[in-house]
């Protein structure tokens, strides 16, 4: 027998640069109890796209410190879709298939969705899933550098991972044509929400050792490793839409997991593997929205593992696939609800970054200077960085970040523009006081890593905490997050989870099953 993610046909790369509404065939799972009828009307209205942002073979791969280019192709690279509308507001839900979103994409698409179909830029959620395995959209941006010496320039464009400039204009108009295609298209919905638990495929990446500090992959059997230096999050969250038959129209999922499978080419990485396991049990091809949780911190890999660790493939499988199996268990135990209050707040203000001493400066210039090594380039990798970061903190010296809180019924998602730590995704979970909480991390701009206060103390260090052109945000960054997202769902009001409808009255016992034992 096929595995469970394989029973759903894979759509072939030139088919999907369209947008995809389908709706689930009669195989479709029934309507759990307490659904409102056909003839009901519902008070929401929901729709749900995709566009292609496949890259081409020979494009850089993001992901490192350095370039590497995609030579072959394993699965398709999507932008996904959720539209909400509850006749008052409309809210957009937007996941890439993608390492990161710079914030000039998230402003154009915002700006052209505003014009196109009126939904407001800061009702328009927009991140990335954090997959290795994708397009070209840094980690440089184009032209971000042309201010330094030719030094940092050579550094910059010829060393570094860079943005493709004509695949983000091309990553612009699939969110933008997604977002107004399922604007236009969404249909009289019925909701459900909930939560499921997966915890045996996600773990923390960071480890106490024996000298007191926190270290990130130590390798497994490290005779110096003690335990994990922090939790993983392993609510499997979500939500799904189907129109006033009963017909499925899309799901969306947050789970904290990097995306660094690498199941073999261009691909999505073991979000595709979700999204077959969904469609495939459930019949269907409607669109999987994918909104990665805070996982700055947590991966695949287990540190103290016993065993051999699973070829890319099938560890892309292993995750996707029981993430996804666990996202079918729920939807098939949701009530739905017809009624769903939606609401937008945003905040965006600047976090200042931390500076490389003079002396690291003129160091790691000297070493930069030098032919790079061969073998582990390390420390020649990181002084780039630092000379990078150098020039770039002489023009902004500040980060400029957004925290935004969407509001769909009892489930608010909760924006942070890094790789963000889920000890504070936890956090957040536990304070807004929603029933339901997607910290959604990577969104709407990038920020590199923001770890916790607590990995930047005596008893921290790894390499979340390095400095780098990349990650350089104060101490306090995160918590300022935290707190600024917790405030913002504060000032919301959450809708209560869907129930179902109570049992009627009783009437008679079960006349077969009413009788004394009968042993002659």
């Amino acid at each position: 027998m096929k595995p469970l993610h394989a029973l759903c046909l894979t759509l072939a790369a030139g088919l999907s640069t369209c947008a995809l509404l389908w709706n689930a065939s009669a195989a479709a799972p029934a309507s759990p109890a307490g659904v409102k009828t056909p003839e009901a009307s519902s008070n929401i209205k929901a729709g749900f796209a995709e566009r292609d942002i496949t890259p081409a073979i020979g494009m850089e791969q993001p992901g490192g410190y350095g370039k590497s280019f995609h030579t072959t192709f394993h699965d398709p690279c999507k932008v996904r879709v959720g539209v909400f509308d509850d006749g008052t507001k409309r809210v957009a839900l937007v996941g890439l298939d993608a390492l990161i979103v710079p914030r000039s994409v998230v402003l154009a698409a915002r700006e052209q969705i505003t014009k196109k179909c009126g939904i407001p830029g800061d009702a328009v959620m927009i991140g990335a899933s954090h997959s290795h395995s994708s397009g070209p959209v840094g980690m440089i941006q184009p032209g971000e550098l042309d201010f330094a010496s030719d030094l940092v320039k050579k550094l910059a464009y010829e060393e570094s991972s860079c943005a493709d400039p004509g695949y983000l204009q091309t990553v612009i108009k699939a969110i933008v044509d997604g977002v107004v295609w399922a604007d236009k298209n969404k249909v009289p919905a019925q909701l459900g929400f909930g939560v499921g638990t997966e915890d045996k495929v996600a773990f923390n990446r960071r480890v106490k050792m024996k000298n007191g500090e926190a270290w990130s992959h130590p390798g497994v059997g490290n005779p110096d490793n003690v335990d994990y230096a922090g939790p993983i999050d392993p609510d499997v969250g979500v939500v799904a839409a189907w129109d006033m038959t009963g017909n499925l129209l899309g799901v969306m999922v947050n789970f904290s997991c990097h995306a660094t499978t690498n199941p073999g080419g261009i691909s999505a990485n073991w979000i595709y593997d979700l999204e077959q396991t969904i469609q495939g049990a459930l019949h269907t091809r409607v669109p999987v929205v994918f909104l990665q949780g805070a996982c700055g911190d947590v991966t695949q890999v287990d540190n103290f593992s016993k065993f051999q660790r699973p070829g890319p493939e099938e560890w892309s499988r292993l995750v996707g696939g029981r993430v996804g199996a666990e996202a079918v268990k729920v939807i098939f135990s949701m009530p739905k609800t017809t009624e769903a209050r939606l609401d937008a707040r945003q905040k965006v203000w600047k976090i200042k970054r931390r500076i490389p001493s003079p002396e690291r400066v003129k160091e790691s210039t000297e070493l930069v200077q030098q032919p790079k090594p061969k073998g582990d380039t390390t420390a020649w990798m990181f002084a780039k960085e630092i000379v990078m970061l150098d020039a770039l903190v002489q023009k902004e010296p500040a980060c400029e970040v957004e925290v935004q809180a969407l509001q769909v019924g009892p489930l608010v998602c909760v924006s942070n523009p890094a790789e963000y730590f889920v000890a504070n995704g936890l956090r957040i979970k536990k304070e807004t006081g929603f029933p339901m909480t997607f910290p959604v991390e990577l969104a709407n701009g990038c920020t590199g890593y923001v770890p916790t206060e607590e990995a930047f103390g005596p008893n921290g260090g790894g390499y979340e905490t390095r400095l780098s052109f990349y990650s350089n945000l104060e101490v306090t960054a995160g918590t300022q997050m935290a707190d600024a997202g917790i405030e913002l769902a504060k000032q919301m009001t959450p809708d209560k989870m869907p129930e179902r409808l109570p049992a009627p009255p009783f009437g008679r016992a079960w006349t077969y099953g009413s009788v004394k034992p009968e042993v002659k």
